[in-house]
């Protein structure tokens, strides 16, 4: 057997990303060395009753935590850091974070939050190379929804990666950096073995508009209002944010900042020098009432309705300092997460009944994505011509559109791999195939318990807000055994469980039941199961509902 054919071949193992738009990780790997690509996560819909955060299962970094070498992180969006204090948490330490100047700041908050101290954070730059055991790492510029986003050129022993991050080609950006065309035409003629392209918005034709025509909308917006305006985005996006406060400069209007990750992402971004706003531009919200409603603009969280945040807090009155009225102008300045859509308009239906006037992106270009369309993810795979290509970032839907774009690139059908998170890719000499999966999953955030939370659990929960609950204490007869009453109590039930016909009627049945199994056979186990089976089928024949039923068996 050759030299050759004993190197072991390069791994590439998602852990995240390709079941959703968030919990973005990815695991590089090769022999004894080993690299972690982004660490973020996803936020909860309605099928996670009480979860914070949802996060990718790390398992297989911590059981190869002595081949980290370090971890890369694209840009500074939750969906790609989020995970990191957790996963930081469980690590040692000190494995070097390598990423540009305001993700890092960002990721410096995260951590002062989590009481994570003295990180080994590594600033590269865009045009940077680096060496990590057996990898060599190139860095480049690409645009996106927040300055400083990055992708990474990998090449190793056994060929070569290119991971985009999330891109798109925007000619007019604001902080005028574009993506490197240059350096993606320079990977392409060294040889780009495999490609992880984002997919985001690749069930979209064309191009995504520039981010340069939300700013004309929003002058324009800001300049005809005629009260205050408030304007929810997302804290991140900071050429979002910029193009904000420089519209509420022209209109002669103040900014006032509120929502906790507002408020800290744009100090962050003031103080790393990101975000353009002169402080005598700014106000603080309890000085509002010092200013005319038609001079003001309120910067907020809560573009995807979360019930905490500070848009929501205001449009049901319950903000501590801001109050929206009839007359003022809300913006939302984004597009609901996939999820979130039942929320964003609950919250744009209370603010119509307030008499505030609404702009949302159905309405005019108050949002565009920081993903590239079609004819964007066509120019990527022209620029690099990759080989293989696994599409990332979405879900199956857009991984599946991606790979039906590649196909139309010319990218031959077997080798495009639409795979899920634990699946690996093997490369051999630039030639790639599935191997063998791994550990892989989700771990729920759930107040400070991580990873207690479970399946069952959601379930249960789902069950008590749907169906409600019912404890049903069952009292037999401590010699001979026989059911002699079963009370039951109800809550979230659309009837009267204590009511005493239906308890005597639960008795029979529970009596008959028990008489016909020779219940004085059974252990208390089998008792509280046989006794809940009854109840259950009881409870549906009466009343067409299953609550969930808490049984306690008593001997008296």
């Amino acid at each position: 057997m050759s030299k050759k054919s004993q190197k072991p071949p390069l791994k590439i193992i998602p852990l995240g990303g390709l079941d959703g738009i968030g919990k973005n990780m990815t695991v590089i790997e090769y022999g004894d060395d080993m690299i972690l690509d982004d660490a973020g996560l996803m936020f909860p819909d309605d099928n996670h009753p009480g979860v914070d955060l949802l996060l990718p299962d790390y398992t297989y970094v911590l059981e190869n935590e002595h081949k980290l070498r370090g971890i890369i992180i694209t840009h500074g969006h939750e969906d790609h850091t989020g995970a990191l204090p957790y996963l930081i948490a469980d690590l040692n330490p000190n494995v070097p974070i390598f990423s540009s100047k305001l993700t890092l700041g960002l990721i410096e908050g995260k951590f002062e939050e989590h009481n994570i101290k003295n990180p080994n954070f590594r600033e590269i730059k865009a045009g940077d190379h680096i060496k990590l055991g057996c990898f060599d790492i190139d860095f480049f510029a690409v645009n996106h929804s927040i300055p400083d986003a990055m992708g990474v050129f990998i090449s190793s022993p056994q060929g070569t990666v290119l991971h985009t991050g999330d891109f798109k080609l925007d000619q007019t950006p604001i902080d005028g950096v574009r993506t490197d065309y240059a350096a993606l035409a320079r990977f392409g003629e060294q040889g780009v073995d495999l490609l992880m392209s984002d997919s985001t918005n690749a069930t979209h034709s064309g191009y995504t508009p520039s981010e340069a025509e939300v700013g004309k909308t929003l002058r324009d917006v800001i300049n005809r209002a005629e009260g205050r305006v408030f304007v929810a985005s997302f804290s991140s996006h900071v050429h979002r944010l910029q193009q904000i406060c420089d519209a509420a400069r022209d209109a002669n209007r103040k900014v006032v900042v509120t929502g906790r990750s507002m408020i800290t992402n744009t100090r962050i971004a003031r103080e790393l020098g990101y975000l353009d706003i002169d402080e005598e531009d700014l106000i603080d919200a309890f000085e509002i009432d010092k200013f005319p409603y038609n001079r003001v603009v309120v910067l907020c969280t809560g573009s995807q309705g979360e019930p905490l945040s500070a848009l929501a807090r205001m449009a049901a009155g319950e903000h501590r300092t801001l109050q929206i009225q009839e007359g003022d102008t809300v913006i939302i300045s984004a597009t609901p997460v996939p999820g979130n859509e039942k929320a964003v308009t609950d919250i744009i239906n209370q603010l119509a009944k307030i008499g505030a006037d609404v702009y949302d992106k159905s309405r005019c270009l108050v949002h565009v994505s920081g993903h590239g369309s079609e004819e964007e993810l066509k120019l990527m795979m022209a620029f690099t011509k990759p080989t293989y290509i696994m599409p990332v970032h979405g879900e199956a839907t857009h991984l599946r559109a991606h790979a039906r774009i590649a196909q139309r690139m010319g990218i031959p059908e077997s080798n495009i791999f639409v795979i899920e998170n634990g699946n690996t890719l093997e490369m051999r000499s630039g030639v790639v195939a599935l191997g063998e999966p791994v550990e892989s999953g989700v771990v729920y955030v759930d107040g400070l318990r991580i990873g207690d939370t479970n399946r069952d659990v959601l379930l249960e929960r789902k069950k008590l807000s749907e169906d409600g609950v019912i404890l049903a204490v069952v009292r037999i007869h401590k010699k001979t055994g026989e059911v002699e009453e079963v009370s039951l109590m109800g809550r979230g039930v659309s009837f009267n469980a204590s009511d005493s016909d239906f308890c005597e009627e639960a008795t029979q049945r529970v009596k008959k039941s028990f008489s016909k199994h020779k219940a004085t056979t059974l252990d208390h186990e089998e008792r509280t199961k046989l006794a809940r089976e009854v109840l259950t089928g009881y409870l549906w024949e009466a009343h067409h509902t299953r609550p969930m039923i808490m049984t306690h068996v008593m001997e008296a």
